[in-house]
């Protein structure tokens, strides 16, 4: 991608930084950043720092090897909808096995994922985060897609422009 890399202010760049620690090959350039697939694995960590960009990494859980601990995320109870609620829905949905507290969300990936109808809750992260699943060999159904537009209005056209399958 390009527009954002090393001197970026924008504070979810750190994502970047915790795929890294996931498994994926990461490149920096000043105004750049390329991640390049790699084995995932769970981690456990402290995902204050980056809130909103987090519900990726529990989407991301589903391909890693083990079980994923998202911590202090009880901010996401506090968004456009209980998101950890409606993530912890959806990851089941899809096979998952998810323990959910009170700021925390815990991710066991099934062996293999089923296909799903994911509810979005009117919450355009949802929406965009479960797309991502779409990228593996399990199709998923995204329930009002048009949920994206408050914030990125042609989402799936750019996914689909800059995609290729998992």
């Amino acid at each position: 991608m390009t527009g954002i890399g090393r001197k970026s202010m924008q504070g979810d760049i750190r994502f970047a930084d915790v795929l890294e620690k996931m498994g994926a090959t990461i490149t920096w350039g000043d105004d750049f950043i390329a991640c390049t697939r790699g084995e995932l694995h769970a981690i456990d960590m402290d995902m204050n720092h980056i809130p909103d960009a987090a519900m990726t990494i529990a989407t991301t859980a589903l391909f890693a090897k083990g079980t994923t601990t998202l911590r202090n995320i009880y901010n996401w109870r506090v968004k456009e909808t209980d998101r950890l609620f409606a993530m912890a829905t959806e990851l089941r949905k899809v096979g998952a096995e998810v323990e959910e507290g009170h700021d925390y969300i815990r991710i066991t990936p099934p062996a293999k994922l089923q296909h799903a109808d994911i509810g979005t809750y009117n919450d355009h992260r949802m929406a965009m985060c479960f797309s991502l699943v779409a990228l593996s060999d399990t199709p998923v159904t995204i329930l009002d897609p048009k949920c994206t537009a408050k914030t990125f209005p042609d989402y799936f056209e750019q996914l689909a422009r800059m995609s290729t399958p998992a």
